[in-house]
């Protein structure tokens, strides 16, 4: 055999090893890339037990939820549903205090105003190295906001987080971000791809709209914004199912 087919034969082994080892060898999954971190080590060390004897006592598994979130920026409350891979109903596991908050009530436009976003959105990230301990990210600024929003720097960055400080995130202190985070990483690793947020000015039922109405005029006139999330909120509320949210070219929320 010539010198310049020994080197060829050599390339296509080189080769096939290697689409043999990606094809054949064990996958590193995300819970197993988070455990990396020291900060996530601690929180399954101190909650993971307790986590998963508490969703038991629901009737869930850890190795099969799937979570969602809701927020009140009026109650200062930030809820988490739960269903198995297999169900369509979610079933309120958990709700925790946001300890600190700042803007008003209202949706969030551009960079710098302090406000708190609200609408539908999802976790984005994951930061086990966060300046708050432990940190979600939420895809602030969704399409809606990129239309209604200020166009040069509608802002970003918006996380739920430890700690209890805030210029527009979801601070809910160091030991309840430990215990959400380890749920978050236990959903996605369970294959759910997306976990969606929602975020309300408070709840929008019939006195809760009675109440955003009689004080609109402090609000700036935000009343037309709240009505557009009402659909999606009753949705939730009658049927525990997600709603399937879809959003207009100028920015406005629809039920698809």
């Amino acid at each position: 055999m010539s010198y310049k087919a020994n080197i060829l034969q050599m390339k296509i082994s080189f080769f096939l090893l290697i689409i043999f080892q990606f094809l054949f060898s064990p996958a590193t999954d995300f819970k197993t890339d988070q455990m990396k971190y020291p900060r996530v080590r601690d929180a399954y060390r101190t909650h993971y037990e307790s986590i998963k004897a508490d969703l038991k006592e629901k009737g869930f598994t850890i190795s099969n939820i799937q979570i969602f979130l809701r927020a009140f920026k009026k109650e200062g409350i930030l809820e988490v549903w739960a269903k198995s891979n297999k169900d369509r109903k979610f079933q309120l596991i958990q709700d925790y205090q946001i300890c600190e908050t700042s803007g008003k009530l209202g949706p969030k436009r551009k960079f710098g105003d302090y406000q708190v976003p609200e609408g539908f959105y999802h976790i984005d990230r994951f930061n086990p190295s966060s300046a708050f301990h432990l940190s979600l990210g939420i895809n602030y600024p969704n399409a809606s906001d990129k239309v209604l929003g200020n166009k040069q720097n509608p802002g970003g960055d918006i996380f739920i987080h430890g700690n209890c400080v805030t210029i527009g995130c979801l601070p809910i202190t160091d030991d309840k971000i430990k215990k959400l985070y380890i749920l978050a990483i236990e959903a996605k690793n369970n294959g759910q791809q997306k976990i969606p947020v929602h975020i309300f000015p408070t709840h929008l039922n019939e006195s809760g709209i009675e109440w955003l109405d009689d004080h609109d005029s402090f609000f700036n006139s935000k009343m037309e914004f709240w009505d557009n999330l009402k659909p999606a909120y009753i949705h939730f509320k009658e049927n525990k199912t997600l709603p399937n949210i879809r959003i207009k070219s100028n920015g406005e929320y629809f039920l698809n």
